[in-house]
C-alpha cells in the first residue's frame, strides 16, 4: 500500500515566539520596548502606522520639568522630570538641546513675587550640572524685548531643552533593533487572546497574511486608543473587565508662523484664562506657537487644529508681540491628543495630570498598560516599566538606559574630544563634520548633523561630492539620505520622510513634495 503523503505544514503560518510583545509605536512603546531589548529579553513591538505617527510627533518638543504643573501641586512629576532633563539632553545632544525661555512679567496675570517663587522652586526641585539658573531681565535692554510690546519692561529668563520629537522615537525603535528587537511598522494587532501560560496575538499587514506570535507577556502602549485597545481587542481568559481605567483625550494644537525674532530665546506667555502659551524658535525660518487644551470625544486619529483653535493661539501671543499675529500667517499646523489620566471630573483640561501610571495584570499571563506619560519621562517609564514586566516573568533583570547614548550621541567619541556640555559637544561635532566631508554645503552639513549625529557618516560612506549622493530629489535632499530612510528608518511614505523624520516639508512647495512621493511610489508602491 503506497504511504498516505502528510500536508506540508506553511511556516508562515505557524506561531513565532517572543517573550514580550509591546503594542504602540510611540515614545512609551519604541522606549520600553528599547528597555526590554537591552535587558536581553526577546522582544516584538508592532505598530499599527508610522513610528510616532499619532501623539508623539505632535507635541511643543520640550525636555521640561514643566514649569506651570507647579500651580496645581504636581511637585513629584515636576521633580522627576527635572531629574530626566539633563540626563536626556546628555543622551543625544544631536537632537536635543537647551533652550533658554523668557517669561515677560504681564502684572494683571501673576505677581512677580509668585513667579520668583515657582522658578526658585523649579531650579533646585533637582539637581543641576550645567543648565543655568533662572534670573530677572530688563526687558527694555535685552534682545528678548526687541519684538515686544514697549509695555513690557520686565521678564524672568529660565532653562529647559528642545526635542525633535519625532526622531527621538526612531532613535529609540534603532537602539531596540540593534539591541535584538523586531519592530514591525504598519503592522496592527487586531486579536490579543489571553491563556494561563501567554498571549496568542495576531498581527496584520495591509495586503498579507496575518501572522500569529505567542508571546509570554503583552505590553499596551497604544497612547490614546490604550483603553479601547482593552476593550476590542485583548481577550480576557475568563472574561474580566482589562480596563480599569479611564484616559481624558486632550487635544493640543500648535501653529507654525514665519519667524516672528532674530534671537534664539524662546517665550512663555500668560494668558487670561490662566493658562501658557509657548513661541519657540523653529526650523530656522518659523516660529512655533503652542498649545491649546481642548476636551476630544471623537477619533484621536481624527484630530486637527481647529479655526478656533489656530484664532485662540493668534489672538494670545498678539497680546505680547508688537507685531500682531493672524490666522493668515500660519504656514502649517498640527493637532496631538495627550492621553491624560482621569481622575479628577470637573477639572479644567490643562489642570488634569500629566504623570503616567504604569498597571500590571498578573491573572494569567502578565499585561501591563502605560496610561498617561509625557516625553521628557519617557526613559523613566519605560525603565520602571521593563522592570515590572521581569518581576512578572519570573526574572527581574538590570536596568541600564540611565547613562546609555542614543544613536548616533557618542559625539565626543567621534570627535576625540572629552565631553563637555552637550551644545559644546555639538559644536565640536559640527566642525568634525565639516572638516571630514568640506564638500558639503554648511546648512546641509547642520542639518545632517542635527538629523543623524555620528550616523550621517554611515550613509555618507565614501562620498567625496553631492553628485555621489545620486539625484537631488528636492532642494537639500538626495537620493542616498532617502535610500537610508527607507532602509533603516522605517520609512515608507514622504510624509515619513518630510514630515517626521524630518520637517523638510515645512521647506519644500508642493511640487517638490510631489517629487518625494513619486520617488517613494517608485520603490515601494506607497
Amino acid at each position: 500500500m503506497a504511504a498516505v503523503e502528510q500536508p506540508r505544514s506553511d511556516p508562515s503560518r505557524e506561531p513565532r515566539h517572543c517573550d514580550v510583545l509591546v503594542v504602540g509605536g510611540g515614545i512609551n512603546g519604541t522606549g520600553i520596548a528599547r528597555d526590554l531589548a537591552g535587558r536581553g529579553w526577546r522582544v516584538v513591538l508592532c505598530e499599527r502606522d508610522d513610528l510616532a505617527a499619532q501623539t508623539s510627533s505632535a507635541s511643543t518638543k520640550l525636555i521640561h520639568g514643566g514649569l506651570r504643573y507647579l500651580e496645581h501641586g504636581e511637585f513629584a512629576l515636576v521633580r522627576k522630570a527635572l531629574q530626566e532633563r539633563e540626563q536626556l539632553l546628555r543622551s543625544a545632544p544631536h537632537i536635543m538641546w537647551p533652550l533658554s525661555f523668557v517669561m515677560p512679567h504681564d502684572a494683571a496675570m501673576r505677581p512677580a513675587w509668585m513667579i520668583r517663587a515657582g522658578l526658585f522652586l523649579y531650579d533646585h526641585l533637582a539637581r543641576r550640572d550645567w543648565l543655568p539658573g533662572s534670573h530677572g531681565v530688563d526687558l527694555r535692554r535685552h534682545p528678548a524685548g526687541v519684538p515686544l510690546q514697549p509695555r513690557l519692561t520686565r521678564g524672568f529668563v529660565y532653562s529647559d531643552g528642545w526635542v525633535d520629537d519625532a526622531r527621538l522615537v526612531v532613535l529609540a525603535a534603532i537602539d531596540a533593533r540593534e539591541r535584538g528587537a523586531t519592530v514591525l511598522t504598519r503592522c496592527a494587532c487586531t486579536r490579543a487572546q489571553r491563556h494561563a501560560a501567554g498571549w496568542c496575538v495576531t498581527l496584520q499587514r495591509a495586503g498579507e497574511a496575518a501572522v500569529e506570535w505567542q508571546a509570554r507577556a503583552l505590553v499596551n502602549a497604544a497612547g490614546p486608543w490604550a483603553a479601547s485597545f482593552l476593550r476590542d481587542t485583548v481577550v480576557s481568559a475568563h472574561g474580566e473587565a482589562l480596563a480599569t481605567r479611564q484616559l481624558r483625550l486632550v487635544k493640543g494644537s500648535h501653529i507654525v508662523v514665519p519667524r516672528l525674532f532674530d534671537h534664539t530665546h524662546a517665550y512663555l506667555f500668560q494668558n487670561p484664562d490662566r493658562r501658557i502659551v509657548f513661541a519657540i524658535p523653529y526650523e530656522r525660518d518659523f516660529t512655533l506657537i503652542g498649545t491649546t487644551d481642548v476636551e476630544l470625544h471623537g477619533d484621536p486619529g481624527d484630530a486637527i487644529a481647529s479655526e478656533a483653535e489656530i484664532a485662540y493661539l493668534c489672538e494670545q501671543v498678539s497680546r505680547y508681540f508688537a507685531r500682531p499675529v493672524v490666522p493668515g500667517d500660519v504656514r502649517w499646523s498640527y493637532a496631538g491628543v495627550r492621553p491624560l489620566l482621569d481622575e479628577a471630573d470637573g477639572d479644567e483640561a490643562s489642570a488634569v495630570t500629566r504623570d503616567y501610571l504604569l498597571e500590571t495584570h498578573a491573572d494569567g499571563a502578565p499585561l501591563l498598560t502605560v496610561w498617561g506619560g509625557k516625553i521628557t519621562t519617557f526613559r523613566k517609564l519605560a525603565e520602571e516599566a521593563a522592570g515590572a514586566i521581569g518581576r512578572l516573568l519570573g526574572d527581574e533583570r538590570a536596568a541600564w538606559t540611565a547613562s546609555a547614548v542614543l544613536p548616533g550621541g557618542y559625539l565626543s567619541a567621534w570627535t576625540g574630544m572629552p565631553p563637555s556640555t552637550p551644545a559644546e559637544d555639538f559644536e565640536r561635532f559640527v566642525k568634525a563634520i565639516e572638516r571630514r566631508h568640506a564638500w558639503l554645503p554648511t546648512p546641509l552639513a547642520l542639518r545632517l548633523a542635527r538629523a543623524y549625529g555620528t550616523r550621517a557618516t554611515d550613509w555618507l560612506g565614501e562620498a567625496r561630492c553631492l553628485d555621489d549622493l545620486g539625484l537631488e530629489i528636492a532642494p537639500g535632499l538626495h537620493e542616498a539620505e532617502l535610500a537610508h530612510l527607507q532602509r533603516d528608518e522605517w520609512a515608507v511614505t514622504a510624509d515619513d520622510a518630510l514630515w517626521r523624520r524630518s520637517k523638510l516639508g515645512l521647506h519644500l512647495d508642493a511640487r517638490q513634495r510631489a517629487g518625494v512621493s513619486d520617488w517613494f511610489a517608485a520603490r515601494t508602491g506607497a
